[in-house]
């Protein structure tokens, strides 16, 4: 399978990409954006060779925002297959288009990213041939036409493909749980702000919750289910997520941490950390 012997698809490739997420997407002014930005209109900061012009100092000049968005390289994928190489720039009567496909093909690829994790996890065994099929469908998906991906109904996808997310979180995080810990079921809690510094954790299920600006520090949150998990924030500095699944790159770099973060292997330190 394809994806499943190249997770790096699953990641942005700003060099093979157009720069869609600096011109297709809608930014508000906020903490994480400085000013705001009309859908369809570029940055103001994008150069004509589709690099950001303030790139190394995002943070320092309040486009905080930019330097947590993570597109699962769906821009590429838009770029390079969906429109074969020729840019907004190139054909200005394929923008809007193109734009609109960019959502799509990130959550599809989003989902790729969880279902080929799944995959590559010993205990999810019993179910590799659904997530085998799975995974297939969902490629085949990605190669559609710009009128075909729009036409797609992204919630029915989801809804079908998470019946096997969750039998790989329970399947994973089934007898990992601390002895004694009777709270296992946290998912779409509000946890905002909550102290949970050093807090036993091990095999939550926290689909959905959030943690915004929770206190996770040295918090042992080994093998916990970490999908759709609001991160914002939130202190991880010396917590232990070894093992965490369904954690995305985007949710860690919302996040503040240390050198002493333990993260899966799939995860990259976050360059802005302490």
């Amino acid at each position: 399978m394809s994806t499943i012997n190249n997770m790096h698809n699953l990641r942005a490739d700003c060099e093979k990409c157009f720069a869609l997420c600096c011109v297709g997407l809608h930014f508000t002014a906020s903490v994480d954006f400085a000013a705001d930005k009309v859908a369809g209109t570029p940055c103001t900061n994008l150069q004509t060779d589709y690099r950001c012009g303030i790139h190394k100092g995002l943070r320092e000049k309040g486009y905080k925002g930019c330097t947590v968005f993570e597109c699962f390289g769906a821009g590429q994928k838009v770029s390079q297959v969906t429109f074969k190489g020729v840019s907004w720039r190139e054909n200005p009567k394929l923008a809007k288009e193109m734009f609109d496909v960019f959502p799509i093909m990130q959550e599809l690829h989003e989902i790729l990213s969880y279902l080929t994790e799944a995959w590559t996890n010993q205990e999810t065994f019993s179910i590799h041939k659904e997530l085998s099929h799975a995974i297939e469908e969902a490629e085949q998906l990605t190669m559609l036409s710009p009128n075909l991906l729009l036409k797609l109904s992204i919630p029915e996808h989801r809804a079908k493909m998470n019946i096997l997310l969750m039998k790989t979180s329970e399947l994973i995080r089934k007898d990992k749980s601390s002895k004694g810990n009777k709270k296992l079921d946290r998912s779409r809690a509000d946890l905002l702000g909550a102290n949970l510094r050093g807090a036993d954790l091990k095999g939550v299920n926290f689909r959905g919750a959030y943690l915004i600006a929770a206190d996770l520090r040295n918090a042992d949150m080994r093998y916990t289910d970490l999908i759709g998990v609001d991160f914002r924030d939130a202190n991880l500095s010396g917590a232990d997520l070894t093992g965490a699944i369904f954690l995305t790159q985007f949710q860690i770099n919302a996040a503040k941490g240390d050198s002493c973060t333990k993260l899966p292997p799939t995860i990259i330190r976050p360059g802005h950390w302490i």
